[in-house]
C-alpha cells in the first residue's frame, strides 16, 4: 500500500510541475487519468503492478 501511495504522490507532483510549465495541458492530464482508470480494469493491471513492485524491491535494496 505504501508503494502505491508513493507512486500516486510522485505522479501528482510531476503532473502539477508539467502543468505549471505549460508542457501539460489540463485536457492532456484528464486523458492520462482516464487511461489509468481503463488500464486498471484490464488484464494487464496485475502485470503492471508486479513490475512496479519488483522495481521498488530492487530500488529498495540499493545502498547509496
Amino acid at each position: 500500500m505504501a508503494i502505491s501511495i508513493s507512486v500516486v504522490l510522485l505522479l501528482v507532483i510531476l503532473t502539477v510541475i508539467f502543468m505549471r510549465n505549460g508542457a501539460l495541458k489540463v485536457s492532456h492530464a484528464a486523458v492520462c487519468v482516464l487511461l489509468g482508470f481503463y488500464m486498471a480494469s484490464t488484464s494487464l493491471a496485475p502485470t503492471i503492478h508486479n513490475g512496479l513492485t519488483a522495481t521498488a524491491d530492487i530500488v529498495s535494496t540499493l545502498k547509496p
